[in-house]
């Protein structure tokens, strides 16, 4: 008897439960529906999370394909249009087996207090393999405050690197990228707008008051990227460094106004079928575009848009060749919804038949 007068209070205490358990469910459930419904919205997810990384630049080494990122923090800087608050102190590289592997973080590779001329702002990096040795290119402000282009060297493809004491000579701006082509000679593409400070050498010399942006010139040929050889030791700039001309369809060049179609920053360069493909960012309107010539110097006609804009204000990329598909790395904003605090991606690219780049929506509707 006592057992059944107690049974009441047992099966209030069973239901009670039951109704918690429920409860913590449906608020498991629909977390896990709104982090779904989230990631969904995005076309790939972040490659790493542990820290944030921007503007990756891709590469396949050893059998493995390394990626060099800028690496974002908080540095607490107030955000304007020169870029102050991508404040960069350190590179990371990471590596992974196959595309959406497993990612190896590989630590700090190089830090702006190992290099003997550098101020302040560790920028989107590039790298590249000659004479048995990896060289790193990186754009950082100078203790003048100017961005100058330098090269760090090492034996493997993941570092430590040790920087050159000083920059590359006649280098300015930001974005390096350096492209190898197959007859083994190497081209480095570079340059950018605004914060980049590519409208302050206009006369070939650095105009420390000069516009902090391209306007005023809105009917003019647009500013261009810059590409020059390097030499053999892949240290320096083998001849002058030239402008990297983006024409239309009618051979004209694609003026300041045109801002979804003309060069802001960015560069990257690839080779298929034979053609040579500078892909870009338009900047301030988030575009990447492709522009194909015939050789690495150009001139570049311009083909259209291959990705929409992604989350955030920058978009910067890399595009390389793995198992005979073709992938770009990319960046946006997923994890931290903060301009400035960014994370890598990576997806599928497609040459159409036409030779032009299939359109990538990285943002579903």
């Amino acid at each position: 008897m006592n057992h059944l007068r107690k049974l009441p209070g047992i099966m209030l205490l069973l239901a009670a439960a039951a109704t918690s358990s429920c409860q913590q469910h449906n608020t498991t459930t629909q977390t896990e529906t709104a982090d779904t419904s989230m990631r969904s919205k995005y076309l790939s997810q972040p490659l790493i999370s542990e820290i944030y990384t921007a503007d990756p630049s891709a590469h396949v080494f050893e059998g493995k394909i390394y990626i060099y990122p800028s690496h974002d923090i908080e540095a607490g800087v107030k955000e304007n249009d020169n870029g102050d608050h991508f404040d960069m102190r350190d590179y990371h590289i990471l590596s992974m087996d196959s595309i959406n592997g497993k990612v190896t973080d590989h630590g700090v590779a190089l830090s702006v207090k190992d290099i003997p001329w550098a101020g302040r702002q560790l920028w989107a990096p590039d790298a590249a393999f000659k004479n048995g040795t990896y060289y790193l290119y990186f754009p950082v402000k100078d203790k003048n405050d100017v961005f100058r282009i330098g090269v760090a060297t090492a034996k493997t493809p993941a570092g430590p690197f040790k920087a050159e004491s000083k920059p590359i000579e006649g280098s300015f701006s930001i974005d390096p990228a350096v492209f190898t082509d197959n007859d083994g000679n190497s081209y480095m593409y570079y340059g950018g707008i605004w914060g980049g400070q590519l409208q302050r050498w206009n006369n070939g010399k650095y105009d420390a008051n000069g516009s902090k942006t391209d306007s005023g010139k809105e009917n003019e040929p647009a500013l261009s990227a810059k590409v020059a050889k390097m030499s053999k030791d892949m240290l320096s700039f083998d001849g002058p460094v030239k402008d990297v001309i983006i024409l239309d369809k009618n051979g004209k060049q694609l003026l300041t106004n045109d801002h979804d179609r003309r060069f802001f920053e960015g560069s990257w360069m690839h080779k298929y079928n034979g053609k040579y493909y500078f892909t870009y960012s338009t900047g301030d309107t988030h575009f990447l575009a492709s522009a194909i010539g015939d050789n690495p110097y150009g001139p570049f006609t311009y083909q259209g848009t291959f990705m929409n804009p992604v989350q955030g204000w920058t978009t910067h990329h890399s595009i390389i060749e793995v198992k005979g598909k073709w992938y770009i790395f990319y960046h946006d904003t997923q994890i931290s919804n903060k301009t400035h605090l960014r994370n890598i991606k990576v997806t599928e690219l497609t040459h159409n038949p036409d030779g032009t780049i299939a359109l990538i929506a990285p943002m579903k509707k």
